[in-house]
């Protein structure tokens, strides 16, 4: 069978990955913002080109890099990782910590880390695409490593899929993605069904009338307005989304008025919602627009509130089949650090790439906190206290664990379809 080919094949190869090592450490230090990420994907292309074996093809939606092996008849089957970085200041202390800025969405500099692992994500797929030119006398089909950018932004995906990515690569039978994430380090996790949550940015412009502060009675109150809503958006999820279900509104920023004595004109609000499925997707939208039309005629704005979409996220639900022909594979590589995963309440724009192609898909997670720190605070009931998770100024992989787990995982999941 193909799966227990697979196994033997990772666990058995010899192929030299020490160098992953230096190339994590290169791209920890030099990290790119989304939308900038000129030298990263440069450097990826120019990895993929000095193996032999790669059509290359870059700046697919902006800073996409894509190399694409035939290895002769067989399926074709995708894995993708992202090369964006974010604005945060590192605080890791380590010796090749990052000092990079760049300019941020609003453009004002900052400074500029790997916060999210996304280094650790394409050292682990530049050794998947080294696995696969090497070991080609094992495997037949066609492979194709995709380096996506901007994900932080939620938009690097359908960005390649608008550019034409479709036209460029073979069509997938199967496409993979994965994530580091807090826990043991080298612990694989992974599940069928919705493994992450759907998102939006919902934008709210409130427009009230200005008064001055002696005179409220003049006012239409854009603040007291904006309180109201927040406070009854709760009322939406609490009492509108069933206990069994899984919904989430945050209020992410309120800005109105700029002094002590003046009601202002306007206020805003900005809001993120989450969520495993598109019926409760529907509920908290209809519920926050019914709430905002509701207060605002309640408050007798004479403008209609402005309600703005963006950075959309389809839940990323995971194919029953796809899981069941991979995970077979990650128990024999990985033995028992190939674990049940719980749903992740993060977001991902990764799902846009098979959902445009047709194609089925897994999505998994790594472990990549050093097992004693995580041992430590699982038993003083300290996880959420002690350990840096994504996002963090001091967020570091394990690196020896967490690269050859995220590689052995990747690997496991492209050569159960690909292995002779």
């Amino acid at each position: 069978m193909s799966s227990h080919r697979a196994i033997d094949l990772i666990r058995n190869h010899t192929v030299d990955l020490s160098w992953q090592k230096d190339t994590y450490r290169h791209l920890h230090q030099n990290p790119e913002l989304s939308q900038a990420e000129d030298n990263t994907a440069a450097y990826i292309a120019a990895s993929l080109r000095d193996l032999g074996t790669y059509e290359v093809h870059e700046g697919i939606g902006g800073h996409g890099v894509v190399g694409v092996m035939d290895n002769g008849p067989g399926p074709v089957v995708l894995f993708r990782a992202d090369i964006d970085a974010l604005p945060v200041a590192e605080a890791t202390g380590v010796d090749f910590a990052s000092t990079a800025t760049g300019i941020a969405r609003d453009g004002s500099t900052t400074s500029v880390m790997h916060a999210c692992g996304h280094d650790m994500h394409m050292t682990a797929g530049l050794g998947l695409a080294t696995l696969m030119s090497r070991l080609s006398d094992d495997w037949s089909g066609t492979y194709i490593a995709l380096f996506q950018p901007s994900e932080e932004l939620a938009s690097g995906a359908q960005a390649m899929i608008d550019d034409g990515l479709a036209d460029i690569i073979p069509h997938p039978d199967v496409c993979f993605g994965q994530h580091i994430v807090p826990g043991p380090a080298g612990q694989v996790m992974s599940m069928p069904g919705p493994a992450l949550a759907g998102c939006d940015t919902i934008s709210i412009t409130l427009t009230g009338r200005s008064a001055h502060g002696s005179m409220p009675h003049n006012a239409i109150d854009p603040t007291y307005l904006a309180a109201a809503i927040v406070m009854r958006l709760q009322g939406v999820v609490g009492r509108e989304i069933a206990p069994s279900e899984f919904g989430v509104i945050s209020v992410g920023t309120l800005q109105s008025g700029n002094t002590n004595n003046t009601i202002p004109g306007q206020a805003k609000i900005l809001l993120n919602i989450r969520y495993y499925s598109n019926e409760v997707r529907a509920k908290l939208i209809g519920g926050i627009e019914r709430v905002v039309r509701g207060e605002c005629m309640a408050s007798g704005t004479e403008v209609e509130p402005l309600i703005e979409y963006s950075d959309h996220g389809e839940v990323t639900d995971n194919d029953a089949d796809v899981f069941a022909k991979i995970r077979p594979v990650f128990d024999g590589v990985l033995g028992d650090d190939s674990v049940d995963a719980t749903a992740w309440t993060a977001s991902e724009d990764f799902s846009n790439i098979p959902r445009a192609l047709g194609s089925p898909y897994v999505y998994w997670t790594v472990g990549a906190t050093p097992r004693d720190q995580w041992a430590a605070a699982v038993a003083a009931d300290r996880v959420v206290e002690d350990i840096p998770s994504n996002h963090m100024p001091n967020f570091l992989p394990d690196f020896e664990p967490t690269v050859h787990a995220s590689t052995a995982a990747a690997a496991s999941a492209v050569l159960a379809y690909l292995a002779k």
